[in-house]
C-alpha cells in the first residue's frame, strides 16, 4: 500500500443526515479536531447520507483550510440505493463505467483531485474481475486513486479480485463482540497476502445492545477503566489494535472529548491476560 494512513481512521457515516446532521461549520471543526489529534484519515462511502455526506464533507473540508496533503481520503462505491437515486431496487454495480463515474463523482463532492484509497463497498455475485481491474488501472493511471481495496469481501472473493489487480486492504467488521474474522481464517489470509485489515464498528455492540454478552463485557470494562485510566472505548479500540494483523479501526464518534482520547489506544500497554479476559467475557466461556 502506497498510502500512509493514521493508526485510527475517522468514520464519517454518521456525520450527515443519517444521524448527527452536522452543519458545515461543525463538520469543519470536527475535521480540524481529528487532524490535531493525529487522526488524519477519513472514511467515506458515496452512499452515506443517501449520497449527500461526501458533498457536505467537501464543503467543510474547504472551510477547514487544511491542506489536502495533510489528510487521507477513503471512499467506497458499488451500492446503488433507492434513496437519493432513481433506482427501482437496491443493487450493486461494478461495471467499469460505473466505477469510474462513481469515483469522479466522489472527487467532485469531496473537493479533491484524488482518493487515497478506493474500496468496493460490498461484493456482488455479478461482479466481473477483469472489468473491475480495467477501471482500477485507468483510475490509477489518471491519478484519481492512489490505492485500491475492498470492503466486506471474503478471502475467496478477495482472491478473485487479486488475480486481476493489487488489493491493499479490506474493511471488515471486527470488534470484541464480532471477532469471527480471527477464527475463520480471514485475518490469517490478510497477513499472508499483506492486505491491511480496516475494522468498521470496532466498538461492536457493547454500548448498543443490552444482552448477556455486553453485560459481561461492561462489568470487566469497569475494572479495566480503573486499571488503565482511560475510557471503555479506548480499551476496546486497543483490543482491536493488539491483533498482529495490524488492524486499523474506523471510529465513528463525533464527540470531541472522545476523539481527543482515541489515539491513546495506539500506545496503551494492555496486558495479554486482559486481552484474553475481554475475549473470554465476549464468548462467555474460557478459551479452548
Amino acid at each position: 500500500m502506497k498510502t500512509t494512513i493514521s493508526p485510527i481512521i475517522a468514520g464519517t457515516m454518521n456525520w450527515g443526515i443519517w444521524d448527527k446532521n452536522l452543519s458545515t461549520r461543525d463538520m469543519a471543526h470536527l475535521i480540524s479536531i481529528c487532524s490535531e489529534n493525529k487522526i488524519t484519515t477519513f472514511d467515506h462511502a458515496d452512499i452515506y447520507g443517501d449520497y449527500t455526506t461526501e458533498s457536505d464533507f467537501g464543503k467543510a473540508f474547504v472551510e477547514s483550510g487544511i491542506a489536502r496533503e495533510k489528510i487521507q481520503l477513503i471512499s467506497k462505491c458499488g451500492i446503488q440505493h433507492t434513496k437519493g437515486r432513481n433506482n427501482p431496487i437496491k443493487h450493486y454495480d461494478y461495471s467499469k463505467d460505473y466505477i469510474i463515474w462513481s469515483v469522479e463523482n466522489s472527487l467532485k463532492n469531496l473537493k479533491t483531485d484524488y482518493l487515497d484509497i478506493l474500496l468496493l463497498h460490498r461484493p456482488s455475485p455479478l461482479m466481473v474481475a477483469d472489468e473491475i481491474a480495467e477501471a482500477v488501472s485507468k483510475l490509477k493511471t489518471e491519478g484519481k486513486i492512489i490505492d485500491f481495496g475492498l470492503s466486506n469481501f471474503t478471502s475467496s472473493q478477495t482472491d478473485l479480485i487479486r488475480s486481476r489487480t493489487e488489493v491493499c486492504c479490506n474493511q471488515i467488521q471486527f470488534s470484541a463482540t464480532h471477532h469471527e474474522a480471527m477464527l475463520d481464517g480471514s485475518l490469517d489470509y490478510m497477513q499472508i497476502h499483506k492486505i491491511r485489515p480496516l475494522s468498521w464498528n470496532p466498538l461492536g455492540t457493547v454500548f448498543r445492545e443490552d444482552i448477556e454478552q455486553t453485560r459481561r463485557l461492561k462489568r470487566l470494562l469497569v475494572q479495566l477503566v480503573e486499571k488503565y485510566g482511560v475510557g471503555s472505548d479506548t480499551i476496546l479500540l486497543s483490543w482491536v489494535l493488539q491483533h498482529p494483523a495490524k488492524i486499523i479501526p474506523v471510529a465513528g464518534t463525533v464527540n470531541i472529548a472522545r476523539i481527543q482520547q482515541l489515539m491513546k489506544a495506539v500506545s496503551l500497554p494492555m496486558e495479554k491476560t486482559d486481552w484474553f479476559a475481554i475475549w473470554t467475557e465476549s464468548m462467555g466461556n474460557k478459551v479452548p
